[in-house]
């Protein structure tokens, strides 16, 4: 196990566990977030990028989103607003499968890592929510479009303009979270989900995360130009061409 005051990361095979450790929120400070990008992106540019964990220490919270006392100015809440909205493109592209594992509370910038997951397991008694507007703050850009993507208009403003919390029942239901587990079954659960996305074939998992993440962004131009793109990462590939070889084997041969 690898360890720092704000972060604990441990490796297992394909599958590399992060646990955000600042009791006893797991506020997410400069510290931290810095320490989560730079994560990310190491484990990115890995030949093959493992799965990826997150989870917070405790099972009261997941994270109770950013660290209030460093909004102490534009001067010092710039860079950190940068570092933050940096992560979240990291969480977004990365190419291996992201889950959260959740107990607890889990709002604002730590409702954000949730949004760009690729699955998200919680416990009974998570709660998830937007309290930003009631503090005095906002949350990222990218993470209110998100949200809308996510979740959908309607939902979003009802978080978003409210600014109220809400249980796991419901974050399930608008699709806040994939589905719920005890607390002593998150990590495992989690785990489970993780390991086997992981198992899919890489290159085909890659593009289909990164359309479902950014076509949305793109004109139809653009779109070709991926999906061209994509011809050639798989069709030439050899463990893609195996699952297609075994698929045709099980079809029914014609008279």
């Amino acid at each position: 196990m690898e360890a720092d005051d704000a972060l604990l990361i441990e490796r297992d095979g394909d599958v590399v566990t992060m646990t955000m450790n600042r009791p006893p929120a797991n506020a997410l400070n400069n510290a931290l977030v810095g320490r989560l990008l730079d994560t990310f992106g190491a484990l990115s540019r890995e030949v093959s990028p493992p799965g990826i964990v997150l989870t917070g220490q405790g099972e009261r919270f997941f994270s109770a989103g950013g660290d209030i006392k460093e909004v102490a100015g534009i001067e010092i809440s710039r860079p950190r607003m940068r570092s933050f909205h940096a992560l979240l493109c990291e969480m977004e592209r990365y190419p291996g499968p992201f889950v959260c594992a959740v107990r607890g509370y889990a709002v604002g910038g730590a409702l954000e890592f949730l949004l760009h997951a690729d699955y998200v397991v919680a416990n009974h008694e998570c709660k998830v929510g937007f309290p930003e507007i009631n503090h005095g703050l906002l949350p990222a850009a990218k993470g209110i479009r998100k949200a809308v993507q996510k979740l959908g208009l309607r939902e979003a403003q009802a978080l978003l303009y409210w600014g109220d919390l809400i249980d796991a029942q419901r974050a399930r239901q608008i699709g806040a979270i994939n589905e719920i587990a005890s607390t002593a079954e998150v990590m495992v659960r989690a785990g489970e989900v993780c390991r086997y996305l992981r198992g899919k074939e890489r290159k085909l998992f890659t593009a289909i995360k990164r359309s479902l993440n950014l076509t949305g962004q793109m004109d139809d131009a653009s779109l070709e130009a991926v999906t061209i793109e994509d011809l050639a990462a798989y069709l030439v590939d050899d463990s893609s061409a195996q699952a297609r070889s075994r698929f045709l084997s099980k079809q029914p041969r014609e008279a």
